[in-house]
């Protein structure tokens, strides 16, 4: 048993491959891979093996893996399913470092027992497996194209990760077809061993990829991939695509934070919290990519767009709202550049109008007059096709403009919308690489791209807080509930859980008796709540279970014995415990802060308009755990209702730091226990700043 990790590098970088299946009909995978291999010019030693022997493209076939006298770092096998548990006992047992799996015929069609044995023998004997069901790899570094895909795959710096086999190939044509060079493509498939954030580990350090672009349809091991994303974004620009944005498949727990938790819902806000790009189509995934592999990073925020048209301008204004790309307002400083350049009937508000009369030479000297600028960061520039359009004049000026702005270190990008002429014009531009389109809310989109890439890597480095919780004591209050095979805390075991992590809970007793239940009261202090504490019992009000400020020992005594009256009537068999007497709480703004294991993405953290209502507004931001103070300020900024905390209309702003540090606990309290599956506080009730708050109510399911 081999506990040694090949180093990932090995994987992109093979001094010698072997392709286990090869085959000598040029109709075969097993064919394909080693005429992709052989023709790319790949540097290293090809070994193709196939029991029959002979030789394929001026190869000889070995037999069997043993029979190679040199060291393989990767094995491609290329075998009926059936087979290939044996092959990589075969490819162990020759020292292979990484056996990519071409063949399919396993979890992806419930064969999911075989896949696991192959990956555990691989694991225990010092191998790597990626797949099974790939296309298999290509990578640049080696001129490697160890694939079925197509032959000539144009170099370039951006490196596809994808899980889709089929969707991989076709990207591959499409990249070619847009004059987009790729550094790498791997395909994942089943994701059996090795996944989207092993690959991360060599493509974040690669000299060759500016942009990393993933194509994902699963997430197994997220709380890694997210720790992982979050160091590559810092780096580069990571896009990715995702599919299943539906809610089907989003699975529900027993708790609002499950069934809010929908898979596109949390998706988009861990990639949010890692940097991540989220792309809404393949195309606006390549848009981006061919643009950020290209372009420079911003020195500021301040963008200025320069058009000849009115209309195309107002566009691109809404456009750059929706894409959080800022616009320069200071109308001093824009009349200063741009008034000796615009004719009087034009405008120097940004957008800058130079109006339908301009010629390539206008835009020339507008461009040049913001490259200049020190207060202006990137430039939009757009174009309306007008009887002055020529194209021997513009494709020139555009060009020239590009490279000159990446000397200067500016991100600029062009629009042109128009007839045929204007059209060839962007098409022959584009396939120099030339960031230009004709859909204006396709340039701001990009330039939108870049900036959230420029903000998150601007970001100072967060420290995540996970706040010490006393364990043993956590530990005391799970061991009534496991003891009696609950798979939830009662009531008031749920208060002393929030209690034990400092979290601010009512005053509150359990009565067993009228007199105990009147005496708790007494000592509390008018008004107070009743509520039924029973395992069988658990939506209370629904059951006449609660009862609402009571003011005197006689409401206490007549709400004691109709409670367990409503609660008799209802479920005669239930076990009560008891009755909660609680402080009645002051009424203030509801909040709802939940935390949960996340099938995909282990825990996580919600905080959103809380109370009744919770389900129907949906107000609500997610997290992956642990998380700093500024992540939970951007939670709570994401909300709609986050100017409520704030203070509307004379009311006073409430307590926000006091939520924060409730997050912060909450968030703390899952980590600090395997045994917790979800906890959830709604409402807490916040008070105006200052005032702090209070958990009116709790629920905790157990694992």
């Amino acid at each position: 048993m081999s506990t040694h990790t090949p180093d990932i590098k090995r994987l992109f970088e093979p001094r010698a491959v072997a392709v286990i299946g090869a085959s000598l009909d040029p109709n075969k995978i097993g064919y394909k891979i080693v005429q992709n291999i052989v023709t790319n010019g790949y540097v290293g030693k090809v070994f193709p093996i196939n029991p029959k022997g002979g030789e394929i493209l001026g190869l000889r076939v070995y037999p069997s893996v043993h029979d190679i006298p040199d060291e393989i770092d990767v094995a491609l096998v290329v075998v009926p399913a059936k087979a290939v548990f044996q092959t990589v006992q075969e490819c162990a047992a020759h020292g292979v470092k990484f056996v990519p799996i071409i063949s399919s015929g396993f979890s992806e069609v419930g064969n999911l027992e075989e896949e696991r044995k192959i990956v555990a023998y691989a694991r225990e004997h010092g191998m790597r497996v990626l797949g099974p069901n790939i296309f298999g790899l290509y990578s640049v570094t080696p001129s490697l194209n160890a694939s079925f895909g197509p032959r000539d795959i144009p170099k370039g710096n951006v490196a596809i990760v994808t899980q889709s086999g089929a969707l991989g190939v076709a990207m591959i044509g499409k990249a070619a077809a847009e004059s987009m060079g790729l550094s790498a493509i791997i395909s994942v498939g089943n994701k059996a061993d090795i996944d989207e954030a092993d690959l991360l580990e060599y493509l974040v350090p690669h000299r060759e990829t500016r942009v990393i672009l993933m194509y994902i349809e699963g997430v197994k091991n997220g709380a890694r991939l997210v720790q992982v994303l979050k160091r590559a974004s810092k780096e580069k620009p990571v896009i990715v695509i995702k599919a299943g944005r539906s809610r089907r498949g989003a699975i529900a727990a027993a708790s609002h934070t499950g069934s809010l938790a929908g898979a596109t819902e949390v998706f988009d806000a861990i990639m949010r919290q890692c940097g991540v790009l989220r792309a809404s189509s393949i195309q606006e995934a390549f848009n981006w990519c061919k643009f950020l592999a290209i372009s420079v990073l911003p020195q500021g925020a301040e963008t200025v767009i320069i058009t000849n048209g009115g209309g195309i301008g107002v566009i691109a204004t809404d456009a750059c709202e929706t894409y959080s790309v800022e616009l320069y307002d200071d109308l001093q400083i824009l009349e200063k550049i741009f008034a000796p350049l615009t004719p009087e009937f034009g405008s120097t508000k940004n957008p800058i109008d130079l109006t339908g009369q301009a010629t390539a030479e206008h835009y020339n000297r507008a461009l040049e007059a913001a490259r200049h600028s020190e207060t202006i960061h990137a430039v939009l520039a757009l174009y309306c096709e007008t009887a002055l359009f020529d194209v021997a004049s513009f494709e020139p000026m555009i060009e020239g403009n590009f490279h000159a702005f990446q000397e200067a270190g500016k991100p600029v990008v062009f629009s042109a919308l128009g007839g045929e002429k204007v059209e060839q014009l962007t098409e022959m531009l584009r396939r120099r690489g030339v960031p230009i389109f004709a859909d204006v809310t396709e340039a701001v989109a990009c330039l939108g791209a870049l900036y959230t890439h420029y903000r998150y890597r601007s970001q100072p480095e967060e420290l995540s807080q996970t706040l010490e919780i006393d364990t043993k004591a956590i530990e005391r209050v799970l061991e009534a509930a496991r003891r009696e095979h609950r798979a939830f805390l009662l009531a008031h075991e749920a208060q002393q859980l929030l209690r034990i992590a400092h979290i601010p809970v009512p005053k509150s007793a359990i009565a067993r008796t009228l007199d105990e239940a009147v005496r708790s009261a007494d000592e509390i202090g008018y008004p107070v709540v009743l509520k039924v504490v029973s395992r069988d019992i658990l939506h209370k009000s629904d059951v006449g279970g609660v009862a609402l400020d009571l003011g005197n020992p006689q409401e206490v005594a007549d709400a004691y014995g109709a409670i367990l009256h409503n609660c008799r009537a209802y479920k005669p068999n239930a076990v009560i415990d008891g009755i909660e007497v609680s402080q009645q709480v002051a009424s203030g703004m509801q909040i709802i802060i939940g935390a949960r294991r996340d099938p995909s993405f282990g825990p996580i953290l919600m905080v959103g308009l809380g109370g009744i209502y919770v389900e129907v507004m949906k107000d609500v931001s997610f997290r992956a755990l642990p998380i700093g103070r500024q992540d939970a300020i951007d939670m709570l900024k994401e909300l709609k209702s986050y100017p409520l905390l704030l203070g509307v209309r004379g009311e006073e702003k409430r307590d926000i730091d006091m939520v924060i540090d409730v997050l912060l606990r909450v968030g703390s309290l899952l980590l600090a226990s395997e045994q917790i599956s979800d906890i959830e506080i709604n409402p807490l009730i916040v008070y105006e700043h200052g005032r702090g708050s209070v958990a009116v109510d709790a629920r905790v399911l157990l694992a």
